[in-house]
């Protein structure tokens, strides 16, 4: 069982909840974690970065003196890496660093992500989030009365443009699905913040899984 901060809006209204998180395990399975942030994070690198061999380098091949009797050590040409603005021995080139994981292993290391952030108790629920029209001042509202500080990440049940374009203006928030939301997202952000729905969706997952190994 766990305890999580309920805020139901708009009464404003605070309450503690208790939830079984059986389901997500545990204990946070660490490894599998790392696994996960690096694969999402390798999948961001854009791999363009790119140097120039002697080859490539925009130089004459022209010997710059003679072998023998100048009083210098021996050169050949100027394109060498020995030489000022010449070329990159084993430099940079442009790659693919994309990395994939089993959809499985995702979805645990989603599972042991949230349950890492109930433990460290940093998880609410917003309950009865709908609005009229975007209104950045009334979720930033919920994040003040709820004294969400640092960055967080609002986990939305179903997908809400209204709700969207209200979080998209806060400096240190940011919006997912339940259907979209991964370890990296969770674990990048200080506060887990779920809208109706969102528990329920990855709880549900959750023990999707466990039946079938049971």
């Amino acid at each position: 069982m766990a305890t999580i901060q309920v805020y139901s809006f708009p009464d404003g209204k605070i309450a503690q909840r208790e939830e079984d998180v059986a389901a997500l395990g545990k204990r946070p399975r660490r490894r599998l974690l790392r696994e996960a942030v690096l694969m999402y994070q390798n999948n961001q690198r854009s791999g363009t970065h790119s140097t120039k061999t002697r080859a490539e380098v925009n130089f004459t091949n022209k010997k710059p003196w003679a072998q023998k009797h100048t009083g210098r050590a021996r050169a050949g040409t100027r394109r060498s890496p020995l030489w000022r603005k010449g070329g990159i021995i084993h430099g940079p080139h442009p790659r693919d660093y994309g990395s994939h994981m089993p959809r499985k292993s995702l979805r645990a290391a989603l599972r042991s992500a949230v349950l890492g952030k109930l433990i460290d108790g940093e998880v609410s629920v917003v309950e009865g989030l709908r609005l009229d029209a975007p209104s950045t001042r009334k979720v930033a509202g919920v994040l003040g009365a709820l004294g969400l500080k640092g960055s967080t990440l609002l986990v939305l049940g179903a997908a809400d443009d209204v709700v969207f374009r209200s979080a998209r203006n806060l400096r240190d928030a940011s919006v997912r699905t339940a259907a979209d939301v991964n370890a990296h997202d969770v674990l990048s952000h200080r506060n887990l913040l779920l809208a109706d729905g969102a528990l329920e969706a990855i709880l549900k997952g959750a023990a999707k899984r466990a039946a079938s190994h049971a």
